[in-house]
């Protein structure tokens, strides 16, 4: 049995090169061995247009998947990779395989696994064949020997259909292909004796060549670990090539070389490219024009890859955003800054928001619009925010989605970070959380009474959508649904299920630990916690929140809106009391636009933040400050 703590699976020593740009696994490379897959990774290492390291796969550790995962791996063999490390490459990495031979099979070849057991090949079936399988599909293409090879793959594992399948082949470096050229060209036309391979490998069925020769009364010769040119140089010279594996080859390059060199060959079913229409021809410049060719259709495959820029949909939802003063506008232009579309719901808008987006959609047709009227009078109202923002999920088109709100900014100098941060998203991730910069009060206080962050990037996968989670829905006295309290009824949540979706965020639990030491009165947490903020913000995209910037708009919209918004999504009837108002000592109906402008003065000029579950009797409370310039307006 395989022991992961040997020293090959945990190499400490690996280290990756900085400059790479490829990082190229094989269990061996032509410097340890020459065989045909190593001599075809050669040529294709060779040919790169990309800086390449070689790895070993037995050199493949959790340090080195951590070093490269910003890099694109290439996985030749591999039957020395520790099979622990897969789920995490699976998950983490942008890679793509070339399958030289049948690694689901233990034996890495059916026929043999029959031969060596007495009964068919069942590994599609057991641990070792899912893993491999799961592998794959994990891989940003697939790179086959032959069609016979990657239809018997398909066969076993038909989801592997829904890949990016294509036949590569042997591959011929330049250099060898004109070495070949010249030997062809450069023989005389006798030709004497066959060409036996003395492979010891099972697969590669010596013994039946040699006995086809005895039988055929062939003058033969058995050729094994000659050097690579002294290879070519006797096939060149010999009048045939007699090759007949006992099971399934792919692409045994052999072959290819003898055929180039004007050999006749004698081969049978078990060669699998030997009917493929590149290779089954008596043209020989034909053949060399599609070998010639292989190594620039892989790499511009693998350009592609790294090439590749998602696409991201942005998406909002307005509702007369004109009266409440939201600078929807700016965080339209913001979004459009690295969003291919900016989709939006309009609720109804009556003040000219409505008006406006058409304006802007007229311009700019990545702006696409949409109206979804509401009753904005029914008790239940608030449950209709989460809707709008499902139904502006469901127009985008994008690779990914970014969900802004009406009173949000992307900085300008954020917009190439969300294009990079797409790009690098492991594959087992779906929502990512963002930095929000919460002012208060102006640019010179920065929240920390809040959390930092808000989901924001996904994937635009069907099953996200936008409500209140399902452990948390209620039912009102008329069968209305409604929210219990821990839910602002637009969670990111399953479409089915109504389950809360996990996300991944920047914020750590000593981060937050600083944050809560910080409200607490801890100068020095406050500290700590404003540089670790700032230096997030440098590195990670997120967005400038213009909620609570300007602070007597946001009371005036609390006594016109937000508290009826709660209320209603909670299902509570409070009476306008002083006792129910967190903001006065005072009814609503009788709080006034100067009492307003004072309140909200003295909140800027005391305070740094306040939570509205209870009265502010007068008491401060710590912010930071943020090392950024605002967005452009």
């Amino acid at each position: 049995m395989t022991q992961f703590n040997d020293p090959i699976f945990v190499n400490p020593n690996t280290r990756i090169d900085p400059e790479a740009q490829i990082i190229f696994v094989s269990d061996l490379f032509i410097e340890d061995y020459i065989g045909g897959a190593e001599l075809t990774s050669e040529a294709l290492i060779h040919e790169s247009p990309f800086r390449i390291q070689k790895l070993r796969s037995k050199q493949v550790n959790l340090a080195a998947l951590t070093q490269a995962r910003d890099k694109f791996w290439i996985f030749g063999n591999f039957s020395q990779l520790n099979p622990e490390l897969i789920p995490s490459i699976v998950a983490n990495l942008k890679y793509t395989v070339l399958e030289y031979d049948y690694k689901y099979c233990r034996y890495r070849s059916p026929e043999k696994h029959e031969a060596s057991t007495g009964s068919a090949c069942d590994c599609n079936d057991n641990v070792t064949g899912k893993l491999v399988s799961a592998f794959y599909y994990g891989s940003q293409c697939m790179w086959w020997m032959s069609e016979a090879q990657k239809n018997k793959y398909i066969k076993n594992f038909p989801f592997l259909s829904e890949k990016d399948n294509v036949v590569l082949s042997s591959v011929f470096s330049k250099d060898t292909l004109g070495y070949i050229s010249h030997l062809r060209n450069s023989r005389s036309n006798e030709k004497r004796g066959w060409i036996v391979l003395g492979s010891d490998s099972w697969v590669k069925g010596a013994q039946s060549a040699k006995q086809w020769c005895i039988d055929n009364q062939k003058e033969y010769e058995v050729v094994w670990n000659l050097p690579y040119n002294e290879l070519l140089s006797k096939l060149s010279s010999a009048e045939g090539f007699v090759y007949l594996p006992s099971g399934s080859d792919t692409c045994p390059r052999m072959v290819i070389e003898a055929k180039l060199l004007g050999c006749k060959l004698y081969l049978n079913d078990n060669v699998q490219h030997k009917d493929e229409e590149w290779f089954n021809t008596v043209d020989l410049n034909a053949i060399q024009d599609y070998l010639f060719a292989s190594p620039e259709l892989f790499w511009k495959s693998i350009k592609k890859i790294l090439d590749y820029t998602p696409t991201i949909s942005g998406y909002m939802t307005t509702y007369n955003c004109v009266s409440q003063e939201y600078p929807y506008l700016q965080a339209i232009k913001s979004m459009l800054l690295f969003c291919s579309e900016v989709c939006i719901v309009d609720g109804g808008s009556k003040d000219g928001t409505w008006e406006s987006l058409q304006e802007i959609s007229s311009i700019e047709p990545k702006v696409k619009l949409k109206q979804v009227i509401r009753d904005w009078s029914h008790p239940r109202h608030a449950v209709f925010d989460g809707a709008q923002k499902a139904e502006a999920r469901a127009m985008c088109s994008g690779d990914f989605c970014w969900q802004m709100d009406s009173d949000e900014i992307v900085h300008e100098d954020d917009a190439p970070k969300i294009h990079v941060l797409c790009k690098n998203i492991p594959r087992n991730i779906d929502i990512i959380s963002l930095p929000v910069i919460e002012y208060w009060g102006g640019p010179e206080k920065v929240r920390c009474d809040i959390q930092p962050w808000k989901w924001r990037l996904s994937k635009n996968s069907a099953h996200i959508t936008h409500g209140i989670p399902a452990d948390l829905r209620r039912l009102d006295e008329n069968g209305d649904l409604c929210a219990a309290e821990g839910t602002d009824g637009c969670d990111m949540i399953h479409k089915d299920t109504g389950e809360r979706l996990p996300h991944v965020t920047f914020h750590t639990n000593e981060s937050e630990a600083f944050r809560q030491a910080a409200i607490r009165g801890n100068s020095e947490a406050l500290s700590k916690y404003q540089d670790w903020f700032n230096e997030v913000i440098k590195n990670i995209p997120g967005v400038h929140h213009y909620s609570w910037y300007n602070i007597s708009r946001k009371i005036k919209l609390y006594r016109d809106y937000w508290t009826r918004h709660w209320n209603s999504l909670y299902n509570k009837s409070l009476e306008d009391s002083a006792e129910s108002n967190m903001m006065f000592d005072e009814p609503w109906s009788k709080v006034t636009n100067d009492m307003i402008e004072i309140r909200a003065a003295e909140l800027k000029d005391k305070t740094g933040g306040w939570i509205w579950h209870k009265k502010w009797h007068g008491e401060s409370t710590p912010f930071i400050t943020v090392k950024v310039t605002e967005p452009k307006k």
